[in-house]
């Protein structure tokens, strides 16, 4: 077990904690919680950082960006499977929040809303330089870790990368798709993931919602 370091810092971000699992043409989403991402200090090092905390911890503080926030938090012990640098985070303290100001957006910097409230969203491919350029404050955006199962026959064989998505409204107009997604499967074969994938899951929301 990692020994937990103290942080504290403001959040300049805070989006969703899922991961992907991909087998081939099938996917499913594991719903962890919540990435804050803040400027700050952990331990004696200065700086910005990222850390994971439960479902249960945002519904109680209600974070967002602007928020100073302390805890304690363990290094992450599989970076191939997390997108934070910290989490099993505990001793979680609102230091101070700014005025609440309407958040018009995009990017929309409010709190974010419940996991379950992004399941049901369901979520479109987001560009990866889009999300890291426009996207990176906004509680619609997401980056996964992908853990992808290559030969269903053999579970043991994986790959792993990172994929962003978007769960915001279709007419947002920082929104770009960029390139399908391509999931390498057993003796070489490769699955492009089509576009009506994402026309799928977000069918049952109008352009503004």
């Amino acid at each position: 077990m990692s020994e937990k370091v103290s942080w504290q810092g403001r959040v300049v971000a805070i989006q969703p904690r899922i991961r992907l699992l991909r087998s081939f043409d099938q996917r499913g989403h594991v719903y962890l919680g919540y990435c804050l991402f803040l400027t700050g200090s952990v331990g004696d090092h200065a700086g910005e950082f990222s850390v994971g905390i439960g479902k249960a911890a945002q519904a109680k503080h209600q974070f967002r960006a602007g928020d100073v926030v302390r805890g304690t938090s363990s290094p992450v012990a599989d970076s191939r499977i997390e997108t934070v640098a910290f989490y099993k985070t505990s001793r979680l303290k609102l230091i101070s929040r700014e005025p609440t100001s309407e958040s018009k957006g995009p990017p929309w910097t409010g709190p974010p809303p419940t996991l379950e409230v992004y399941r049901a969203r369901g979520h479109r491919r987001l560009d990866a330089r889009t999300f890291e350029l426009r996207c990176r404050p906004c509680i619609w955006g997401c980056r996964m870790p992908v853990e992808m199962t290559i030969d269903q026959w053999n579970p043991q064989q994986k790959r792993y990368r990172s994929e962003t998505f978007c769960y915001g409204p279709k007419s947002c107009r920082l929104y770009r798709a960029g390139a399908t997604r391509k999931v390498p499967g057993r003796r070489g074969m490769t699955w492009e993931e089509p576009d009506w994938v994402d026309e799928d899951a977000t069918a049952h929301r109008g352009p503004d919602e």
